[in-house]
């Protein structure tokens, strides 16, 4: 069960590094109009998953003010994260993507502290210390902040936070998020068929079913992840979560050859050495913590 759950998560988590390849495949569409077939798309799908799950009746029953009001903060986080990522692969900015991703674990910790009133040990405050010289080293080096990476950071920690706080499971969660944007994301696409500006049926067939698609590649990685989630330690997913973001590092560098010079190279170098530290100190308060533990007697 363990081996099948971390095959999963590896899966889930390689599909996600691979985001990249797909979006540029559409990258004449415009960002705000992939958003709206993935939205529309991925409801869909999930919903045809819950029926046939012969769940719907659950899924009902779990709606509440409450939950709706959680869930639509979520929404809109989620929306913001997807549409700031889709743009920046399209412009260019596979790097920067990645970097908001090896950025949030340690936004997450921090996030906790400040939202949950949750307590670091001293240690714990030395990586986060160097992520933050390592954005700083980084806006000196771009010449300006590097916002694309922090945008999808904040969103992502603040949507995780908000995820937190929710009552639903990950595909119910996720089926409620889409269907909040389901009718905001439809009008758009409406409008844009009407104003001439859309792409979908108006372009090849392998960019129509590409953008239909995206349904698919947003619900298959989840539906993984959340299999997985069930099956293996969180410390195994803590581990697994940086496979995503260093094969978009390295898709932006080895495949589409944008620039990374020596200064930008140090920058990362301080994040990278934020995450090993964290995790280093981890797992040696997680040994001290097991050897402090008394020993099991009859």
């Amino acid at each position: 069960m363990k081996n099948k759950g971390l095959l999963y998560g590896i899966i889930a988590y390689i599909l996600w590094g691979f985001f990249p390849i797909y979006w540029r495949l559409l990258q004449e569409v415009p960002a705000i109009e992939l958003l709206g077939h993935r939205i529309a798309w991925s409801f869909l799908l999930l919903a045809v998953v819950i029926l046939f799950m012969r769940q719907w009746s659950g899924f009902r029953s779990a709606l509440n003010a409450r939950t709706f009001r959680v869930y639509f903060i979520a929404a809109i986080l989620i929306g913001v994260n997807w549409l700031t990522y889709v743009w920046a692969v399209n412009a260019g900015f596979i790097i920067e993507t990645s970097l908001g991703y090896f950025i949030n674990p340690l936004l997450s910790v921090l996030m906790g502290v400040f939202f949950l009133r949750e307590r670091l040990r001293s240690a714990q405050w030395i990586p986060i210390a160097l992520a933050a010289i390592g954005v700083a080293y980084l806006t000196f080096a771009y010449g300006r902040l590097p916002w694309i990476a922090l945008l999808l950071a904040f969103s992502f920690g603040f949507y995780g936070l908000a995820k937190k706080l929710a009552p639903l499971g990950s595909v119910f969660g996720l089926t409620l998020e889409t269907g909040i944007l389901f009718l905001p994301a439809v009008a758009y696409l409406g409008w844009a068929e009407a104003s001439g500006s859309a792409s979908f049926l108006h372009t090849d067939a392998a960019s129509n079913l590409l953008m239909i698609g995206a349904g698919v590649v947003t619900t298959i990685p989840l539906l993984l992840f959340a299999s997985a989630a069930k099956q293996i330690p969180l410390s195994m997913i803590g581990i697994l979560q940086y496979l995503a973001p260093t094969i978009q590092f390295l898709i932006g560098i080895l495949v589409y050859k944008e620039p990374f010079d020596q200064s930008r190279l140090i920058g990362f170098g301080i994040v990278w050495l934020a995450l090993v530290v964290f995790w280093v100190e981890n797992y040696l308060a997680s040994r001290r913590s097991t050897s402090t533990l008394p020993a099991f007697s009859e």
